[in-house]
């Protein structure tokens, strides 16, 4: 069973959190306050984007003060009488043995949507009496609802860390895998994250888990983070549909390539659905999915590709029948899409000497790519005078004779022989 990094890898100790480190002495310094008495704010408010430490700072000072932690998400506490059974209690009785204790509600945004029944003023009424320190966790303290609820807050902004400092955490991430990666492929994950240290360790495992070394090559062809999270959010949505409607409404309200989407459902679908009967039907439908995509490219008849959503979304989601759940299982970039990205200079150099044949030979390039290249690589391998001809007479440029020849030492020789 697969283990998420960002669990297995969480830091225990303030000396783990990545950055943030003036945030966290105004957390401690509060939450040791209490030692000499109740403070003026009986609660601090931490806010500030996703994945930038705010629980796991409080869960790390718990571990180092020796503290009992009672930590639940607000968003599971949404009436007056839920907040009030949990925190309201929590704040008020002693610990069993008599030790410190901090109440963490994460997630307070989801406490102010419309079924929110007093939530947020059971909230306020537990900080008032407070006898333990009360931390709240929200990526956004200014929203209008909180407004009261700020005033009897120690507000604590965390921000986004450094890319070094989250490059310095993957190097860590990386260590205790045993994987050796380019310093390059940690920067371009991290930056690629939005410095976003949970997602950029979740981008890490899904791209080197199962390597022993990782280069700049196998992270270079990442999309920006936005256009990912779309992806996972829409796999999961598909994978995890209970009905037809829900798995078509996983790309009816994103903006999804049909293309890039059949990638990633067929990447990972054998690893989803590891009932064989299950796997079978979903790749009957994607198989069935593909006959409409190569009609499309064909015919041009873009009122097919609602079949081909259909067949990828809900006939893929309906396969699901008899795959137990085993747990988190992460989402592998498709091979194909990394493989392309790799050969890109490569197939783009293809095309450029192809075109070239194809004016002097009166050919097509599919044609001379395919039919003339491969000859053309062995001249130029193994016959530096001969190839400084055909060079001549294609008129290529040196980085398609380097193409061609295949190392600096016979591109050099090529390119004596043009001079000479």
């Amino acid at each position: 069973m697969y283990a998420a990094w960002t669990v297995k890898h969480k830091p225990q100790t303030l000396s783990e959190v990545v950055g943030n480190e003036e945030a966290i002495r105004k957390l401690t310094s509060w939450i040791t306050s209490w030692n000499k008495g109740i403070p003026k704010k009986r609660a601090a408010f931490l806010h500030g984007p996703p994945g930038v430490g705010k629980t796991v700072a409080v869960e790390a000072l718990a571990h180092d003060l020796k503290m009992e932690l009672v930590e639940k998400n607000a968003s599971d506490y949404r009436t007056a009488e839920a907040v009030q059974r949990f925190a309201g209690l929590a704040s008020q009785y002693a610990t069993l043995f008599g030790g410190k204790r901090v109440i963490l509600l994460d997630e307070l945004d989801g406490i102010t949507g419309t079924s929110d029944r007093g939530g947020v003023r059971a909230v306020i009424e537990t900080i008032k009496t407070a006898r333990y320190p009360v931390v709240l966790i929200a990526n956004n303290a200014y929203n209008p609802k909180f407004s009261t609820l700020r005033r009897y807050c120690l507000l604590i902004e965390f921000k986004k860390p450094t890319i070094l400092q989250v490059m310095k955490r993957l190097k860590k991430v990386c260590a205790g895998e045993g994987i050796m990666a380019d310093e390059r492929a940690l920067k371009l994950i991290g930056e690629r994250s939005g410095k976003d240290v949970r997602s950029a360790i979740n981008d890490l495992q899904a791209l080197a888990q199962g390597r022993r070394q990782l280069t700049y090559e196998d992270v270079a062809w990442l999309a920006e983070r936005d256009r990912k999270e779309v992806i996972f959010k829409v796999m999961r949505d598909i994978f995890y549909a209970r009905t037809c409607v829900e798995a078509k409404r996983a790309v009816d309200t994103t903006d999804v390539d049909p293309d890039m989407l059949f990638q990633w459902i067929y990447e990972n679908a054998p690893y989803q659905l590891t009932d064989a009967r299950d796997l079978a039907m979903a790749m009957e439908a994607l198989a069935r999915a593909d006959v409409y995509r190569g009609r499309i490219r064909a015919t041009q008849n873009w009122k097919l590709l609602r079949y081909v959503f259909d067949l990828m979304t809900a006939g893929v989601a309906m396969s699901r029948q008899r795959t137990k759940p085993s747990g988190w299982v992460p989402y592998r970039f498709p091979e194909r899409i990394r493989w392309l990205a790799r050969t890109k200079r490569e197939r783009q150099m293809q095309k450029l000497v192809g075109m070239k044949i194809r004016r002097r030979m009166h050919v097509s390039s599919v044609q001379a790519r395919k039919e003339i290249l491969p000859y053309m690589r062995v001249i130029f391998e193994d016959n530096a005078e001969m190839a400084a001809g055909i060079a001549k007479w294609l008129d290529l440029d040196e980085d398609m004779i380097k193409y061609l020849a295949g190392t600096e030492g016979r591109t050099k020789a090529i390119v004596k022989n043009l001079s000479s």
